[in-house]
């Protein structure tokens, strides 16, 4: 069997979803190639998940670690027995109620299901996406396609089709452009593997709408709970150094780092007159139009020529809970590698 090259040769462009790019992607998908393509809440890398080559160019693109498991795209919930076993009434409620949709339920993985899409595992990670696109694609491939987001590992995940470009386009060999996600982070993910619901990641759906649902609450994720997408401490990272700081001490904050590099600030109040920041970029004050600017927010002023991105912190209420939780890892992802790359950019002189 012939190789597909994992890097396109020119480097892939954003294409419109027409049935033609549709069938392309889908002959592309087929012949274990890598596909972008937009959800609800960020793009995805899109592999053939029955494909154990194309599952591992997708760990070969992003620089992803084996063992961090994979989410698997499905068209619909009708699909879950070719995938999942042991699927609880809670499962099948959840799936009634909130897909197509930012859901993502954590199952026991069915006979078929490759070790490299679980991570070695005995659960398996399982959603519907709602966007058009997504659902077109899912539709016309017929089966499961695995689509983490199409970034490299740990860095802010993409919600426009560009972001991908710049940063993928000579590792997939298409990329669907289906315009900027209107949900902005990633999915929900409960784990219904055991006999207690566990939440492993906060998203668009809070914990209290699926209580509602499974008339029972819902556990936080210990040791034990299964490996999922998107919930190692560091990840959604900018280059620069992120910090979060309250808004009673953004202002004194932002006088202490521009004493010694150039700042950009993200708020939730318009800049002061007398603030030292390079850059001040005001976020919307709601928690869901946060959520669906913030990755694109990040982007831009990880590229504004600063050294240091301070963010003043949401409230501690639950709507503001996913948004957080990105932040939070966000800033602890960006430590590292953040402070490596203001070290050079002070022994540039810049």
């Amino acid at each position: 069997m012939t190789r597909t090259p994992a890097r396109g040769l020119d480097g892939a462009e954003p294409t419109q979803p027409t049935d033609e790019a549709i069938r392309r992607a889908v002959v592309a998908l087929r012949r274990g190639a890598l596909v972008a393509f937009p959800t609800e809440t960020v793009y995805g890398l899109g592999a053939d998940a029955s494909n154990p080559e194309a599952v591992a160019r997708i760990f070969e693109a992003k620089g992803r670690p084996a063992s961090h498991p994979l989410i698997v795209h499905l068209a619909s919930a009708s699909a879950l027995p070719q995938w999942a076993c042991d699927i609880s009434e809670s499962a099948r409620v959840l799936a009634e109620k909130f897909w197509p949709g930012p859901l993502t339920l954590i199952l026991k993985r069915g006979p078929a299901v490759l070790d490299a899409v679980t991570g070695g595992q005995d659960t398996v990670g399982l959603r519907v996406p709602a966007h058009p696109v997504a659902q077109a694609l899912l539709q016309a491939f017929g089966g499961g396609i695995a689509g983490p987001s199409a970034n490299l590992f740990g860095r802010v995940s993409p919600t426009t089709a560009q972001h991908v470009r710049d940063e993928l386009a000579d590792r997939v060999e298409m990329i669907l452009d289906g315009g900027p996600c209107p949900v902005g982070i990633e999915s929900t993910i409960v784990d219904l593997s055991g006999s207690t619901p566990v939440l492993l990641r906060p998203g668009r759906i809070t914990p209290q709408e699926l209580e509602a649902v499974i008339h029972m609450p819902l556990s936080r994720a210990t040791a034990a709970s299964p490996r999922a997408s998107g919930t190692l401490a560091a990840h959604y990272a900018p280059r620069l150094p992120l910090r979060l700081v309250s808004g009673g001490t953004l202002d004194a904050a932002v006088r202490e780092a521009a004493s010694q590099r150039l700042v950009a600030v993200l708020a939730r109040h318009a800049r002061p007159a007398y603030s030292t920041a390079a850059v001040w970029m005001v976020a919307p004050l709601d928690a869901a139009e946060y959520a669906r600017l913030l990755y694109a927010g990040l982007r831009q002023l990880d590229e504004s020529g600063c050294a240091l991105i301070l963010v003043e912190a949401p409230p501690d209420t639950q709507d503001w809970a996913a948004v957080r939780d990105r932040l939070a890892r966000a800033a602890a992802g960006s430590t590292v590698a953040g402070e490596s790359a203001v070290r050079k950019l002070l022994d540039d002189g810049t």
